[in-house]
Parts: C-alpha cells; structure tokens; sequence
C-alpha cells in the first residue's frame, strides 16, 4: 500500500460540513463551562491538580511509546537512585519534559502570543536532554520525515509530511488560524491540531506538542482561565480511531470526521476531568479540616498544599523544600503518616529514608495506579 502524503488543499478547509457537527458543538462547549467552573472552585488548581498533569504527561507520552506509569514517575522524582534501567529513565525523563514544557509556555505568554515562535521555544523545553535532543529542538526540520514502523523506508511508511521547504509557509497559514475569527472554537482547535499534526514540522516530538497545543489554545482563547485540561486519555484510550482520522484528513479531505471525532474526545474529557477536579476538591476540603485537628500545627493547611503538590515524596524533601522549622515538618509527616494520610510504599534502608505517598489522591488522578504502588526490594 502507498504511503499517505499531505495534501496542500485549503486551510481552514472550505468543506467542512457543519450539520454534522452542530449536534456536537453545544454539548462539547458545554462539558468544557463546566469543568471551568470547577477548575475556578478550586484553590491553586495548579497545585492541587498537578497529579491529573503529571498523568496527562505519562498518557501524551505513552501514545508515542513510553512505557513508564505515574508512580514511577513520581517514585523517580522522590529517589533519582531507583534502581531502573536507561529505558526506563528516558520514558520518565520525556515525561518529565513534557509538564516542563507545558508551564514553560504558560509562563511565556503572560507575555507573548500562541504562536510558531512559543510553539519552537516549547519544543526546545520538551526535546532538551532526552531522546530527540540531537533532531535540531526548537527548529523545523531541514529534511523530508516520515511516519510509519521503526526503520521503514519511505515507501512503506504510513503517512508522508510536506517538504522540508514547504513548512515555512504552512505554519505561516497554520498560525494566521490561531489568531482568525472562526466559526467555532473548539472547531478551530480540532483543525489546528490535525494540521500541526500533518505538518510535521519537527524531527521529534510532533505529536506531543501537537497534544499540548490543545489546552495552550484554550486558554489562549480564554475558554479556561489554568491549563488543566487533559485529553490524552481519550486519545490514549481511542489511539487506533485517532490515528485513522488524522489519516483520513489528508487522504480523502475528510476533515468533518475528524472534528466530530475530536468534539467528541473534548466533550467526554471535559465531564471526566470535571469529575476528577471536583474529587480532588472534595478530598481536600476533608482533609484540610483533617489535618488541622490531626496536628494541631499552624502550619498544617501549609504542609498539606505540597502532599497534593508531591504525592510521592520522601521525609527529607519535605523538610528541606518547605518553610516548616524541621521538628515541626517531621512530627507532621510522623502523625500523619501514622493516621493513614500517607502509606509507604518503600521501606528505609540504611541511610535512605522510606518512600512515602498519599495513596487517595494517586488514586482520583487513577484508579488503578494504587495496584502499582508497592514495596521495591
């Protein structure tokens, strides 16, 4: 079978066809007002909802091959000496760059625009120190790439981005959609996102940034006032239809079905999400009150801020990382751990402190991480 190429037809396409979509958009804008209102009930989102981030990060990078869960990110993160192998570490560490990347741009434009400029400072966050990082970061490639198994060659790839010398002006086109008046918004999203996509403008990391794009753009678009919203679930989940519908774009021009597609990916993912966010608030409103009368420290709420932040930490970073005088922050760990608050999830050995985690809140951002968690040798 032929590989798939990109085909140079108008941008924004000229065919969509919107009584197809029209049962989608209201509920899809819908689903993402909800979940705003949560996100705006929440104090600090950033903070308390960095676990469902990080599980973002570790699902965006598993579509493209990684094969490392939460835990052992944030195990990883707790003990940098876990005894794991180079692979591992790679998956972790490309994870790891991808929640740099995401508040790297989030902080760039407080005072820039979305645009091809943070898109190539973002890429270089994402690409720096990982595999990729010898494929120009920040830079749109200078040779032809293409998709498909390991080691093909171009005629048994999938799918065949433009030319190198075409990428200047398709993100040129790419980006004056960002800034257009269009029909739809979350529409604009779906075409600008299967475009970066067929693009390809990078050597590497294409189709993470391309998934990162997707809440820069909301809030860009202020539809969400904090980045804290997580599609690749679903992508994940769905990664064969995914796949299959970006493809369809560019071989049969069948970019409605792919917006129903991605309406549909945004809708279920804004009620999951909210349905997260509001467990997650739930949990520390009863904690909060918790662990006030569990210490009866000045500096519970405090302490209790960065077990949401750091989930999986061990005792010593949690006395030297937070303004607690170092009696105080043991004493808090010592009582809340022996309450149940936190669990261990590796013992101490020798001089190595055990590691600990707050198992509730892993399991909010998901289910079945706390099957994961145990005692390593």
């Amino acid at each position: 079978m032929s590989p798939v190429h990109y085909q140079n037809t108008p941008f924004p396409p000229d065919n969509i066809v919107w009584s197809q979509l029209i049962p989608l958009l209201g509920p899809a804008s819908a689903a993402v007002a909800r979940y705003e209102s949560t996100l705006n009930a929440i104090p600090n989102a950033n903070v308390l909802l960095s676990p469902l981030f990080t599980q973002e990060a570790v699902l965006s990078s598993k579509i493209e091959g990684t094969q490392a869960t939460m835990g052992e990110v944030l195990q990883f993160e707790a003990s940098e000496d876990l005894a794991i192998g180079d692979e591992k570490k790679n998956d972790i560490n490309e994870i790891l760059n991808y929640r740099r990347a995401m508040n790297f741009a989030i902080q760039q434009m407080e005072t820039i625009p979305l645009s091809q400029r943070l898109m190539k400072d973002t890429h270089g966050v994402l690409m720096q120190g990982v595999r990729g990082r010898n494929k120009s970061p920040g830079e749109y490639r200078k040779v032809p790439n293409w998709i498909g198994p390991h080691g093909c060659t171009v005629e048994q790839a999938r799918f065949v981005p433009p030319g190198a010398n075409e990428i200047a002006d398709c993100m040129a086109r790419w980006e004056r959609l960002i800034h257009a008046d269009f029909d739809d918004t979350l529409v604009q999203l779906a075409l600008l996102h299967a475009e970066f996509e067929a693009i390809h403008p990078y050597l590497d990391g294409n189709g993470r940034l391309g998934r990162l794009l997707v809440p820069l753009f909301l809030v860009h678009k202020k539809i969400l006032s904090s980045p804290n919203f997580y599609i690749s679930a679903y992508l994940e989940a769905n990664q064969e239809e995914y796949y299959d519908r970006l493809s369809l774009v560019s071989s049969q021009n069948d970019w409605t079905g792919w917006c129903k597609f991605f309406l549909q990916a945004i809708t279920k993912q804004a009620v999951d999400n909210e349905m997260r966010a509001r467990a997650v608030l739930k949990l520390y409103d009863s904690k909060k009150t918790w662990i006030a009368e569990a210490t009866r420290s000045q500096y519970a709420v405090q302490a209790l801020d960065w077990f949401f932040k750091r989930p999986i930490f061990r005792t010593p970073d949690f006395i030297h990382s937070t303004k607690i005088p170092d009696a105080t922050a043991t004493r808090i760990v010592r009582l809340v751990r022996d309450a149940g608050l936190l669990s261990e999830i590796q013992s101490s050995s020798g001089p190595r402190p055990a590691i600990l985690a707050f198992t509730e809140l892993l399991n909010i951002a998901d289910g079945r991480l706390s099957q994961g968690l145990g005692s390593t040798p």
